[in-house]
């Protein structure tokens, strides 16, 4: 096959390195080369990020014939060295009451000592992911955002601390099963030296720090790879890996999954990042062609938004059959396992039939959501907007929804996902939703924040939304359909619809804002008629001499788009494309 220069430059490389790879630049293909081109009696550690990674990245390698690739999860790895041979037993993880129970957590309300319980799970995971040998050298509080849980840790920091210790001795003593993240913690912790030649850790962005540390004490030549700007694990406490090292920087620049309007569109919402003064790194340049549309996927920030759009597109007819990456179940759980219908159940007072211990701790949804401020448990957060959106409807909804949910993806008229689910994934059609960060918004909260004294802390957590449209906006291979409140090439000529209310269901199954005609800016434009047929076909070397002739005689950038019957934004692309105007320029 054909490399680019910058992939080239990589398999040249004999030395630490990282490379930053923008979404759908071949990564993968780039470290199986890379892997390829070492001597063959090489012995080299393929990390990839989760399960459903490692097991596609073994099958692509074993497809190039690279048989003296070992590929593994930071996971996988730790359990080998440490619960294999072990009497350990492992768990998935634990609830607030079970914490309660286990460490004796009682203040004499039950309310306080679920929180001090949540909050003792969490400082475990940050404690288990960080690279720190002792619970006393971190500071948990400065992890804690909210105003109201900051103060709940601040008043009972000493017992959260003291349960915290007490936890981790019981896992490591082996009286209660351990959670994954411990395990890892504990093989970090053990210094392991791994007999490999080379190092490639994948996904580097959302790496935690813990399994960082074991990478850099390696021998082998490392190469850590991922894309900066795709870090959204932030709150499970990773950490940008790539910007953490010294090692030489390359970049894959070229994604070979969209084309050059999708490539502008992320171009400039990663330009968005100049607020928080984090320039972008590279620009990115689309060298995909637009492909059949056999996959159509909907996209959410948050669970409620994609399933009153899942209800909405059903009810209306638009789909027939639906997928949700991940299982349509994971959906209606949170993460300590309350369920939509035990929230429906305390909303209506039928405590008697609320099977989770937690919710049946609480005597009104008052005190559930006080719970949810004091802990910041935003997937159960959500599950309350969920229930107060649908109301006693939601059994029901619900319910049509699994019934007309397909296993394969491949089978269904629509995939929905949140942007945290569908990662790594790829679909030919992607529509986005309204619930993502945008430039106004972006703007509202640093003033909010206090404006040039912004936090880094809160400069990471707005920067991770920025991210989170990123990732969700390059997942298309051929078409992207996205509302103008989020389109960072809005225009005057544009044509403005009203936004719909969430529980607006038929605004939604209107998709008042899209035109399929223009469906790459997902908006309805003076000019979309004259340019429908040439939406994505590769520009010929007439074309752009014309395009470069007419905007040297001054001819305004909307009359050339209609002279070749172009979109005005894929005009300004080539143009910028050309070296003619500067990217600050289009707008």
């Amino acid at each position: 096959m054909e490399l680019t220069a910058e992939q080239q430059a990589v398999l040249a490389s004999n030395y630490n390195l990282v490379i930053n790879a923008v979404a759908g630049s071949g990564k993968t293909t780039t470290l199986i080369e890379y892997a390829k081109s070492r001597p063959a009696n090489s012995k080299i550690l393929y990390l990839a990020f989760n399960k459903t990674v490692k097991t596609e990245a073994a099958q692509k390698f074993a497809a190039a014939g690279i048989g003296y690739v070992k590929v593994e999860t930071a996971h996988s790895l730790a359990f080998d060295h440490v619960i294999k041979f072990s009497n350990y037993r492992v768990v998935q993880g634990y609830k607030s009451y079970e914490w309660c129970n286990m460490l004796g957590i009682h203040t004499g309300e039950r309310h306080t000592d679920f929180i001090i319980a949540s909050h003792v799970g969490r400082f475990i995971s940050y404690f288990c992911n960080s690279r720190v040998a002792r619970v006393q050298e971190l500071n948990y509080a400065e992890v804690v955002t909210d105003p109201r849980a900051q103060t709940f840790v601040n008043n009972f920091y000493t017992a959260i601390e003291k349960y915290t210790r007490e936890a981790l001795a019981k896992m490591d003593k082996g009286e209660i099963g351990v959670t994954h993240d411990f395990y890892l913690k504990k093989f970090q912790l053990g210094s392991p030296e791994l007999p490999y030649d080379y190092i490639l850790f994948d996904e580097g962005q959302d790496a935690s720090a813990a399994m960082l540390d074991v990478f850099l004490k390696q021998k082998g030549t490392k190469i850590i790879v991922g894309d900066m700007h795709q870090q959204i694990y932030g709150w499970r406490y990773a950490i940008n890996s790539l910007q953490q090292v010294d090692f030489p920087v390359h970049h894959l620049t070229n994604s070979f999954r969209f084309d050059e309007e999708v490539a502008l569109l992320a171009n400039r919402v990663l330009h968005w990042k100049k607020h928080l003064q984090q320039p972008p790194a590279v620009k990115i340049t689309g060298a995909g062609r637009p492909a059949t549309i056999k996959t159509k996927a909907t996209l959410g920030r948050s669970n409620v938004s994609l399933l009153i759009n899942a209800i909405s597109q059903w009810q209306y007819g638009q789909i027939k059959t639906l997928h949700f990456e991940g299982n349509i179940n994971s959906y209606t759980f949170a993460d300590e396992g309350a369920s939509l219908y035990d929230v429906l159940n305390l909303s209506n007072g039928n405590t008697g039939r609320i099977k989770d211990t937690l919710i049946a701790g609480m005597k009104t949804m008052k005190e559930l959501e006080d719970y949810i401020e004091k802990t910041e448990d935003n997937s159960l957060r959500m599950i309350v907007d969920v229930v107060k959106e649908f109301g006693n409807r939601l059994p029901s909804l619900i319910q049509e929804l699994k019934a007309n949910h397909t296993a394969a993806k491949e089978d269904a008229d629509m995939i929905f996902s949140t942007v945290h689910r569908c990662k790594g994934m790829e679909y030919d059609e992607v529509t986005l939703l309204n619930d993502f960060i945008n430039e106004e918004k972006l703007e509202k909260y640093i003033a909010q924040q206090g404006g040039d004294k912004i936090t880094e802390q809160a400069k990471s957590r707005l920067a991770e939304e920025i991210n989170i449209l990123y990732v969700a906006l390059t997942r298309t291979k051929s078409r992207l359909r996205i509302p103008p409140e989020i389109n960072p090439l809005r225009t005057i000529e544009m044509v403005q619809q009203p936004v719909p209310a969430p529980n607006d269901y038929r605004k939604y199954s209107r998709d008042p804002f899209f035109d399929d005609r223009d469906a790459s800016f997902g908006r309805t434009s003076k000019n979309s008629s004259s340019r429908a047929g040439n939406h994505g076909k590769k520009w010929t070397e007439e074309e752009q001499d014309m395009v470069a002739e007419l905007y040297a005689k001054g001819v305004p950038v909307k009359d050339i788009a209609k002279q070749v019957g172009r979109g005005v934004n894929g005009v300004r692309f080539k143009l910028m494309n050309m070296g003619l105007i500067e990217d600050d320029e289009l707008f």
